[in-house]
């Protein structure tokens, strides 16, 4: 008798599972599709290969899906990941990015790849044609250097004339702007120059031959001091002084014109789109904001600080404690010569 209604009970148990599978169905919308385009402009044959095999199904207007990826719910998951993936890189939209855009990706794109980070791990498992060699890494990694080729190095005399020309760049009045028209981000982060009187909390150099003197308020600071930033309290700030490299008579490398100021500020409700901090990027000497509408952090920033730090509170170089003067001159003394400083 028991083992009848443990039959019964299975077999109404299954019934209800298919049924649900079924319906389920009935919700399942397919992610909307475009023909594809050829070669990217300005990209060598062999990268635009490496990258229709291993990143266009997500980060483009074309995908070859599997017969699983569109069940639902998986197709729920597989839709969400490639809507994600087209807003901070669409490649079927390449020929609207502007060279400096494209150059940008294209260190984005390095990053991701070297570190393991692009394609997702959980694609490469069921997608294992999509995982990138040595050698194709190093084809990307050849490309994005080529990019860089024309941000050489610029003379500079002293240490001293580049941290007076910091100081008169980042000045309103050299600038010229008056208190009123202190640039604004489209997100409504505005430019603050009072980060000058925060911490120095870390050094970073990229592909581009920038090097990146990294600041934070006293939040931020009182967060690394006691490594509490799991998450970052509300109210902390970092401001990012990007210079490019120059290289002095001696051979030393030190920090010379400068490039932009990068802000994140932490507040979690107003910024919950992307992870809880706000993003801001002012451009040379006019502090020209990054980007056109508030969803620009959506579509570039967070996706690079999600993938490769995550377990820094998406934050990158965080030290364990707060830098001295004296790290950060040893620090500058470390990037002679170098060549590669990803």
């Amino acid at each position: 008798m028991k083992h009848i209604k443990r039959n019964k009970l299975l077999t109404i148990t299954l019934l209800c599972l298919g049924l649900s599978f079924i319906v389920l169905q009935f919700f399942n919308e397919p992610i909307a599709q475009a023909s594809a385009k050829g070669q990217l402009e300005g990209v060598p044959e062999e990268v635009s290969f490496i990258l229709e095999r291993s990143c266009y199904n997500c980060h483009s207007n074309t995908q070859q899906l599997s017969f699983f990826d569109k069940i639902a719910p998986i197709s729920w998951i597989v839709n969400k990941d490639i809507k994600r993936a087209r807003e901070v890189m669409n490649f079927s939209e390449w020929d609207k990015l502007s060279e400096a855009e494209k150059k940008g990706k294209f260190y984005a794109i390095f990053n991701m790849v070297k570190a393991g980070k692009m394609p997702l791990p959980r694609y490469i498992l069921t997608h294992p044609e999509s995982k990138l060699s040595k050698i194709e890494i190093e084809t990307i990694k050849q490309f994005a250097l080529s990019l860089s080729e024309k941000d050489t190095f610029i003379p500079l005399n002293t240490v001293a004339d580049t941290i007076q020309t910091f100081q008169t760049q980042q000045t309103f009045a050299a600038l010229g702007v008056a208190k009123a028209e202190v640039p604004v981000s489209p997100n409504g982060i505005t430019y603050n120059a009072d980060f000058k009187s925060w911490k120095v909390i870390g050094m970073s150099t990229l592909i581009d031959n920038s090097i990146r003197i990294i600041y934070g308020n006293d939040i931020a600071v009182k967060a690394i001091a006691a490594e509490n930033f799991h998450p970052w309290p509300d109210g902390s700030a970092i401001a990012k002084a990007v210079f490019k490299q120059t290289k002095k008579a001696n051979g030393e490398i030190v920090p010379g014109d400068f490039v932009n100021m990068q802000y994140m500020v932490k507040d979690k409700a107003k910024y919950s789109g992307t992870e809880g901090w706000g993003f801001a990027k002012f451009n040379g000497h006019e502090l020209k904001p990054t980007g056109k509408t508030a969803l620009f952090a959506q579509q570039s920033c967070i996706s690079c600080h999600r993938q490769l730090a995550a377990s820094t509170g998406f934050l990158f170089n965080v030290p364990p404690k707060v830098n001295s003067k004296k790290l950060i001159e040893n620090y500058l003394k470390t990037l002679q010569n170098e060549k590669d400083p990803i």
